[in-house]
């Protein structure tokens, strides 16, 4: 699944494997509704001033998150921006420990330290939540160097945002991966808009995976919108870098329902553009597809999400229960012992 061509590889539509198991697509539609509910309740919350601070949330962008997480492996990396509370769940992070990160609860999976956009697991190699524009793409670089300086079978998924591929640091990253042969998968999440500018304005390339080409590196473009078929090419992209330890830029296409973050309203999107997005909904594709096929109805998918809406309901139950951190902890972790 890997492209040195001016043309990238294209995702095509899934069609074998476990994209057409009924268990596998089940269990898909539940998470992806968990995760979409999810987000809903930190974006309730943070209106109903439970918590402050910079948020972002990922609803529409769910297919992405799922797609690439089934085709890695636990022992794998993922590093990531700001907009990572469901990729931090999927990693392996129990989403009430997110919940009470954004809560600043002692419970938090950073404890409480870090809030929205520093989400860390060293247990669950997820390395990040990272605050500044495209400052993870070097760090991946380096878990890349180490793992092959190890010579270990894993790889490490860095996320990136469309606008943070005019970074500095991401063209050099990008350069050491590739002459290194670095095991870094690097996935921009592309929604078309760095904060609230339209990416056609600030680049001057139509496919972001061009980006790839300064570098001789391999590289794709998916259907972000669609499980089945992300999931399905991101197998096939990991399998490769597993077995050539060249890295991999994939131009993720996708869209964010919400505005960038919680105090954007999104404004300079068009009804037209929403509306054109709307119905290319993640969970209602992947949901059609199921009652076409005639391995649920409506109301059991609809049983499905209303579980989903329970667990995380829990999550946020679990966290406003939670203690805050004591002062004491202002000190910890600061300097090395």
């Amino acid at each position: 699944m890997a492209s040195k061509n001016n043309a990238p590889v294209k995702s095509s539509a899934a069609t074998s494997g476990s994209t057409q198991d009924k268990a596998w697509l089940l269990s898909v539609y539940q998470e992806m509704c968990y995760y979409r509910r999810f987000e809903e309740r930190v974006l309730q919350a943070y209106t109903q001033q439970k918590f402050a601070g910079f948020c972002h949330v990922h609803i529409g962008q769910e297919a992405l998150c799922v797609g690439v997480q089934r085709a890695l492996r636990p022992t794998d990396y993922m590093i990531s921006g700001y907009r990572s509370h469901t990729q931090s769940i999927a990693k392996g992070i129990p989403g009430k420990e997110v919940f009470s990160e954004l809560y600043g609860k002692v419970t938090g999976c950073s404890k409480g330290n870090g809030g929205s956009m520093h989400m860390f697991s060293k247990e669950h190699r997820f390395l990040g939540g990272h605050g500044i524009v495209g400052g993870q793409v070097p760090l991946a670089a380096g878990v890349g160097f180490a793992i092959n300086y190890e010579k270990r079978d894993d790889i490490i998924v860095c996320y990136i945002g469309d606008a943070a591929t005019n970074q500095g640091q991401f063209h050099e990253a990008l350069n050491m991966a590739a002459t290194w042969k670095l095991p870094c998968l690097f996935v921009i999440e592309n929604n078309r808009y760095g904060m609230g500018t339209d990416i056609k304005r600030t680049t001057s390339i139509d496919h972001l995976w061009k980006r790839a080409l300064a570098f001789d590196m391999d590289h794709g473009e998916v259907d972000g919108m669609n499980v089945q078929t992300t999931h399905a090419f991101l197998e096939g992209v990991v399998a490769g870098i597993r077995k050539t330890k060249r890295p991999y830029l994939l131009d993720a296409i996708c869209y964010r329902y919400k505005g960038h973050s919680v105090s954007d309203p999104g404004l300079y999107r068009s009804k037209e553009e929403m509306a054109e997005w709307m119905a290319k909904d993640p969970i209602i594709q992947l949901g059609d597809f199921i009652k076409k096929s005639k391995m649920a109805t409506d109301a059991e998918l609809k049983a499905l999400d209303t579980k989903a809406k329970e667990m995380a309901r829990a999550d946020e139950d679990f966290a406003e229960e939670q203690d805050i951190p004591p002062d004491s902890q202002v000190w910890q972790n600061v300097y090395a012992d």
